[in-house]
């Protein structure tokens, strides 16, 4: 018979990528994830992960448990929801930012609708100042986003460095002209800091490329168009960060919970909870 915990754990690698992430959503020790795997390979006689100096990933066997991995502790729930003295029911409207939405959402999507299958989640995803307008207009019930230093609005989830990034930083930034960037459109904090750190500095700009899509923003900056502001932990791929001698620093961000006034309680609570499950123990490292 295997063991809902174990699956769990190999779940929580499959999403991260990462023993050590999947240790930490799930707030196990690193040994103890490792140890449900090999009693998990052992109960099944198969090599479910494999690992070498560049990635960790699912084997072909894993690739299999994984599927019935994911109904197997969605049948779990559903059993514990059935009989839950209080179902959570309802609608919850979630605003989250862009750069959150490519990096961290699905994890907390998968746990959140297998935890409550019962609520019906109305997403969107846009710029940061976007979905504060779209909150104070009564759309937005929680918004998941960043906010400036200073700004008090909304609950401290984490501190963030942004970083200028560019597909070949030297190259880049050896041009005599104006520097290239590349940029969400307004309201975009990201956007506003990045040009007021420039003109601080008195360099000069143009906006190269403008896209209301994170990948958008990236295809044109792993084309190598110019440069594209990010929080260092949501850097994509395939771009490096430009050492900080050659373009001034640039002001943190804070990503923030901001619940509507009115809105259901308990439905915030549970998302808010979901979410500082996964992203929380960032604001220790940050």
């Amino acid at each position: 018979m295997l063991d809902l915990v174990q699956l769990r754990s190999f779940l929580a690698i499959q999403q991260t990528g990462s023993f050590t992430r999947a240790a930490e959503n799930l707030g196990l020790g690193q040994s103890t994830v490792s140890q449900h795997i090999q009693k998990l390979e052992a109960a099944l006689d198969r090599r479910l992960i494999f690992r070498d100096t560049h990635r960790l990933g699912l084997t072909p066997d894993g690739e299999v448990l994984a599927g019935h991995a994911r109904a197997m502790l969605a049948i779990d729930a559903q059993v514990f929801d059935l009989f839950a003295a209080n179902k959570l029911r309802g609608q919850l409207r979630l605003g989250v930012s862009e750069d959150f939405a490519t990096s961290r959402l699905t994890a907390v999507l998968e746990d959140f609708t297998r935890a409550y299958p019962s609520v019906d989640l109305q997403l969107t995803v846009a710029l940061s100042g976007a979905l504060y307008e779209m909150q104070d207009l009564g759309e937005i019930d929680l918004v998941f986003a960043k906010r400036r230093l200073g700004d008090q609005r909304g609950r401290l989830v984490y501190r963030e460095p942004l970083i200028w990034l560019a597909r070949d930083p030297l190259q880049l930034t050896a041009q005599s002209a104006p520097l290239p960037l590349i940029a969400f459109p307004p309201p975009s904090i990201t956007r506003k800091l990045a040009l007021e750190a420039l003109d601080a500095s008195r360099i000069p700009w143009r906006i190269v490329c403008t896209c209301g899509s994170l990948s958008g923003l990236t295809a044109a900056a792993r084309a190598g168009m110019g440069v594209l502001v990010q929080p260092r932990s949501m850097a994509p791929a395939g771009l490096k960060e430009i050492p900080q001698d050659i373009l001034p620093p640039l002001e943190d961000v804070e990503f923030v919970l901001v619940p509507r006034n009115g809105a259901d309680q308990a439905l915030i609570t549970a998302m808010s909870d979901e979410i500082l499950s996964k992203v929380g123990s960032s604001s220790e490292t940050t």
